[in-house]
């Protein structure tokens, strides 16, 4: 499908709108992760069934590293008249970060620095040298993996389990080419229900495997214990870890080349505060923070959600929109726990109108920045990455009109 081709052009499109609109702040989850990377949900379908349940009309796709779900999440999406945005993840490094020994939004590891691309062009594009070298890192990634999966084998050996993982078997069947971790996990627990039928050996087996320590979750709970395989097994210092080669990771500055190169809007994903009120070194104070980011650049930010209080959300994501950024919010499920789509902060707790609306926006001027890179050549940002400011309420408008053009045509 040539899905730009389904909208009008740009000033029927705002006097469809002047026309039809009723300004309601449509319901936005820009960040999701799929089975394209590594996902709660099985595939596609079902996340878009559950945003239609909960009356979501605007889904980001956000995979790592790859743009490969853009077409199928495209066409699920127009089926169920919901507006696509087209996103993607990538984990960068500032080495200077780094060298300092401050954590960004990674809370172990200082320098490592997660980025999302916002916007990007659909169809994909990313030209030389820029595909050879997110070509690169996909491979290493997946090799570093695999050497985990070897590692887990001579476990599994040494404890005579009688099976073993394998590694092309897991690439075919669990992901669309990128294997993470968790694929090695959930591959694992997997085996281990399928070996010993009864709850007690699957424990006593965990509790060998781990060294002695024996399984904390729920045998019905596989979302928990694929968590603990991670912890025990395949982060550092468990028996199976490998660490990541210097090679899989890009440079922050490349990143951000890579995202506008694919016609995305850079964007720095906020950790924020944990359940204890803490930030990174790196994320407070925030007029410390939104200095930094304008000098890297970076002019859009994102929060998700579910691990905030509603308090440091209002304050962040109001005091960034204020000041010109693009934010946006979003979910994630990028772990094998099911979640709503629906936006929440933390402990379950509503989002309140001013986040909504801040996040609808966000979504507008981005969903703007889409349709104007694929029918005109640029969006809302310049060749160099700068926003014109000014524009930004019609971007807003005109995203508005996009989106309930898709909903109600």
């Amino acid at each position: 499908m040539d899905f730009w081709k389904t909208f009008p052009a740009k000033e029927e499109l705002l006097k469809w709108y002047a026309d039809n609109g009723d300004g309601e702040i449509r319901l936005v989850n820009a960040h999701l992760h799929t089975p394209y990377s590594f996902s709660a949900f099985t595939d596609i379908s079902q996340a878009l069934n559950m945003a239609v349940n909960e009356n979501v009309k605007v889904v980001g796709i956000n995979d790592f590293y790859t743009t490969d779900g853009y077409s199928e999440w495209a066409e699920a999406c127009a089926e169920r008249k919901i507006f696509p945005l087209f996103n993607i993840e990538y984990i960068s490094l500032n080495r200077q970060d780094q060298s300092d020994g401050i954590k960004v939004n990674d809370p172990n590891n200082p320098g490592r620095t997660y980025l999302s691309g916002k916007g990007l062009a659909f169809p994909s594009k990313l030209d030389e040298p820029y595909a050879s070298t997110l070509e690169s890192v996909r491979l290493e990634t997946n090799l570093q993996v695999q050497k985990m999966s070897s590692k887990l084998n001579e476990i599994l050996a040494n404890c005579n389990a009688g099976f073993e993982l394998n590694f092309e078997e897991i690439k075919t069947s669990l992901t669309k080419g990128m294997v993470r971790e968790r694929h090695l996990a959930k591959a694992l627990r997997e085996k281990i229900a399928s070996r010993f039928a009864e709850a007690e050996d699957q424990q006593q087996f965990y509790k060998t495997i781990f060294g002695g320590k024996a399984l904390k979750s729920d045998i019905r709970n596989s979302a928990a214990i694929e968590n603990e395989i991670r912890g025990n097994l395949l982060k550092a210092g468990g028996a199976a870890f490998i660490p990541e080669s210097p090679e899989a990771f890009l440079d922050m500055e490349m990143v951000c080349k890579i995202i506008l190169n694919s016609g995305g809007i850079p964007t720095y994903p906020f950790l924020a505060d944990d359940s204890n009120g803490n930030f990174t070194e790196f994320e407070s104070p925030k007029e410390t923070v939104i200095e930094i980011l304008r000098k890297r650049n970076i002019c859009s930010v994102e929060f998700i959600t579910t691990r905030n209080s509603i308090a440091t959300l209002e304050e962040y994501a109001g005091y960034f929109s204020q000041n010109g950024f693009v934010v946006t919010l979003g979910t994630e499920h990028n772990t094998p726990a099911m979640e709503p789509i629906e936006l929440f902060a933390r402990n379950n707790t509503p989002l309140s109108p001013i986040l909504l609306k801040i996040n609808y926006e966000g979504a507008c001027i981005t969903a703007a920045h889409q349709y104007l890179f694929a029918t005109e050549g640029s969006g809302y940002l310049d060749k160099d990455g700068k926003p014109d400011l000014s524009k930004r309420g019609y971007f807003a408008s005109l995203g508005k009109a996009l989106i309930e053009y898709m909903i109600k045509n």
